[in-house]
């Protein structure tokens, strides 16, 4: 079998940060990077699961709701795949993940989607968890450009 494009990515070298993992067709897969690989600092599944809930919660309901195609974690607790159409340019598409980890910074009261009619694992939330990664990754996303989005050889 072929290795998949993304293990094909340097992961001792890669950093926090927001990359074009691949782009097939009209859909372009970003690998939002919010923990360094294989650093020892994960994302517990509490933590995960809630910024999965507002960022797909924020981006879905954004001017560009309709170029989102998709929403979701890693495996291996490192970071989020937000895959696009190519309407959205990687300029838009920067300046909307910032807003997204904004909301989920700034986000107060119930979490969307958890209670259990509405998710298949409404008691595995961690808000407090979720909000202190979101300014984290803030402090990157903020000074990220169009170049930034290159992996690094």
């Amino acid at each position: 079998m072929q290795k998949i494009a993304s293990f094909t990515v340097n992961h001792d070298i890669l950093e926090k940060g927001m990359y074009i993992s691949r782009i097939d067709g009209d859909i372009v897969t970003y690998d939002i990077r919010m923990k360094k690989p294989n650093g020892g600092d994960y994302m517990d599944n509490g933590e995960q699961h809630t910024l999965e809930h507002l960022l797909a919660t924020y981006l879905r309901n954004s001017e560009y709701a309709d170029s989102i195609i998709y929403v979701g974690p890693m495996g291996c607790r490192t970071g989020f795949y937000v895959l696009v159409r190519d309407t959205l340019s990687p300029r838009q598409t920067i300046s909307l993940v910032y807003e997204a980890f904004r909301f989920a910074a700034d986000f107060e009261g119930e979490i969307p989607g958890s209670k259990k009619e509405e998710c298949g694992n409404y008691l595995e939330h961690n808000l407090p968890a979720a909000k202190h990664t979101a300014k984290d990754a803030l402090k990157w996303l903020k000074t990220l450009t169009e170049h930034d989005l290159k992996y690094k050889e």
